[in-house]
């Protein structure tokens, strides 16, 4: 059962993070996210980031909970969470992103569509009109080239 709850927050994640990147990243708090639509050369942190600590929480809050209460179902909710924000992590920042200088030469369809629908995403950096707001779940329009 615990794993089922692992594997329903990772994926559940994924659904809250397209909501909150559709409707609040590009809401109520675009003022956070508007920098992550600008070219960035140096890398350098973006209030965007102030995200992760949004993202995060819930997961650590999970984890605490679930180890210190003694609730394994918890801990298990916190483990998936945590590991969608280490996919997204990995995904977005180093592989899309090259935030960090690794993956240079990996070349899956996967991983292109994954590609080509951010940087649709990215082609607007207007906030109504930017297009596909997940990040692992890839409508196969996109598999195209």
């Amino acid at each position: 059962m615990n794993l089922l709850l692992f594997f329903l927050a990772v994926i559940g994640m994924e659904i809250i993070a397209w909501l909150t990147h559709k409707f609040i990243m590009h809401g109520i708090l675009w003022k956070w996210h508007k920098d992550h639509h600008v070219i960035n050369p140096d890398n350098k942190l973006q209030k965007n980031d102030y995200f992760f600590l949004i993202f995060a929480s819930p997961g650590m809050l999970c984890l605490f909970s679930g180890v210190l209460g003694n609730r394994p179902d918890l801990t298990a909710v916190g483990l998936g969470i945590t590991f969608y924000g280490l996919i997204y992590f990995i995904v977005h920042d180093v592989y899309i992103h090259r935030r960090i200088k690794w993956f240079r030469k990996i070349n899956l369809k996967y991983l292109n569509a994954v590609t080509r629908c951010h940087k649709l995403h990215h082609k607007n950096i207007n906030q109504q009109e930017s297009e596909y707001f997940g990040l692992l779940w890839i409508p196969f329009k996109y598999y195209r080239k």
